[in-house]
């Protein structure tokens, strides 16, 4: 016999999934809600975050939109205050919203550099800002919560004219080790996902003409991964026993050396 449990292992959680109107977060999201989790999608794109509730409650999911620029701290703050009141708080976070625009340092792209850092590093700690006190309070009284950084294998190697990008995610990849061991003793597992190249909307913001071209080069070479395959990861983190916490998971293309 099956249990309910087993079949829905996150049912009871809440689930909050940043940059969720396309790619990994908007796969994760679905994920998470199939997984049972009350997931809270937010994202810029309000039109795209009520496509995707309707899709998840079509398939017997809940859950909740809120458009939200994370770079806008009070709005963040206010997205927290809003998952609170109506749900009771969040005890995971997929602090998933992101942007890559490479380009040779030469160029002095510095709309693009302070884009990427305004988001990638700014956005990621408005998030943490907002919800770690909820996460706190939610592994005080289950025993575990759950938040999830959405790094990249840029973090540990080398992608010419990536430079601005990787070391945001560098970052990210150095903050979530320190965060682990801060939060880890309060049951917050804190976890970095290093994917390599995945099949997103990512590299269609992408408008240096090298990097577009490598990007281009890269997919004849080599099968991407899919969205769905970094969620099933995220599934697969949020489902572990209270005791077991990935602190980095690397996830590569079969056919990309590094």
């Amino acid at each position: 016999m099956t249990t309910h449990s087993s079949v829905r292992p996150l049912a009871g959680r809440v689930a909050v999934v940043t940059g969720a109107s396309s790619g990994i977060g908007e796969a994760s999201a679905e994920k998470l809600a199939a997984l049972g989790a009350h997931v809270v999608v937010l994202a810029r794109r309000a039109e795209r975050l009520g496509d995707l509730v309707a899709r998840v409650e079509k398939n017997g999911g809940q859950a909740l939109a809120i458009a939200v620029d994370v770079t806008d701290k009070a709005a963040v703050q206010a997205a927290a205050d809003r998952v609170a009141a109506e749900l009771g708080g969040a005890d995971l976070v997929f602090n998933n919203a992101g942007v890559m625009l490479p380009a040779p340092i030469e160029e002095l792209a510095t709309d693009q550099w302070q884009q990427q850092i305004d988001l990638n590093i700014t956005g990621l700690m408005n998030v943490i800002g907002a919800f770690t006190p909820q996460l706190v309070e939610a592994a005080a009284e289950r025993g575990v919560a759950d938040l999830v950084n959405t790094s990249s294998i840029g973090a540990q190697n080398i992608f010419p004219t990536f430079a601005v990008y990787t070391a945001t995610k560098a970052y990210v990849t150095h903050l979530s080790r320190h965060l682990r061991v801060e939060l880890g003793p309060k049951n917050v597992r804190v976890a970095a996902i290093e994917p390599g190249i995945v099949g997103t909307e990512l590299q269609s913001h992408v408008t240096d003409e090298g990097a577009r071209a490598w990007l281009a080069g890269a997919r004849e070479t080599m099968e991407w991964l899919t969205p769905q395959d970094v969620a099933e990861t995220i599934g697969f983190l949020a489902t572990l026993p209270p005791r077991v916490n990935l602190q980095q998971v690397t996830i590569m293309p079969t056919g990309q050396p590094s």
